[in-house]
């Protein structure tokens, strides 16, 4: 099972990055597979750390993806030599164990150390799961022909429309406008 989380590192020099992450979880182990090249592969890597950020705020994954807006407010880990973010509901701190190179996608095998819960989950709600998803699709548009994220992006609508708050359609306008945005730069396939 993949959960979509915000994985949170820093740079030895303190310098926070905020990047969406489909995580595993096995045997008290998270496993991250980031793609090369990769901010958050070159933190862990420096500082053998990173955090899992639980939200409900779809906001931070539609802004990430898109660029809109990558500058969450961020505070120190507890335990690891990172950051988490300030308004998530919880947050895992992770210690690298082991890697397993790959020229494409290497694997993280780390390790849970420290956990803490911030505020209560109150659920999702199908606007939240749309943006999340559209996010998804926002950031592999360079691979999937128009007429798939067409037919993807129709069908989502119909929870935005139905459920979202205003920052749900905060957020589904970041989306809206990346792929206006990749479309128009030619680079559609």
């Amino acid at each position: 099972m993949i959960h979509e989380t915000i994985v949170t590192t820093a740079d030895r020099d303190g310098r926070a990055h905020i990047a969406p992450m489909g995580v595993r979880f096995e045997r008290g182990f998270a496993i991250l597979s980031p793609f090369r090249p990769s901010t958050t592969l070159d933190n862990v890597i420096a500082t053998q750390s990173a955090v899992i950020n639980f939200s409900t705020d779809a906001r931070i994954f539609a802004g990430c993806v898109t660029g809109t807006k990558r500058d969450w407010p961020t505070v120190a880990a507890r335990v690891v030599p990172s950051v988490r973010l300030a308004n998530t509901l919880a947050h895992t701190e992770l210690r690298l164990a082991e890697i397993s190179d790959d020229p494409t996608r290497p694997v993280l095998r780390m390790e849970c150390v420290h956990r803490e819960t911030h505020a209560p989950f109150e659920g999702f709600n199908r606007a939240q799961n749309a943006v999340v998803e559209g996010a998804i699709l926002v950031s592999r548009l360079f691979m999937l022909p128009a007429e798939k994220v067409d037919s993807e992006i129709a069908y989502l609508q119909i929870a935005i429309d139905k459920t979202a708050g205003d920052a749900e359609r905060e957020a589904w306008q970041w989306l809206l406008q990346a792929i206006e945005r990749h479309r128009n730069s030619g680079a559609t396939r």
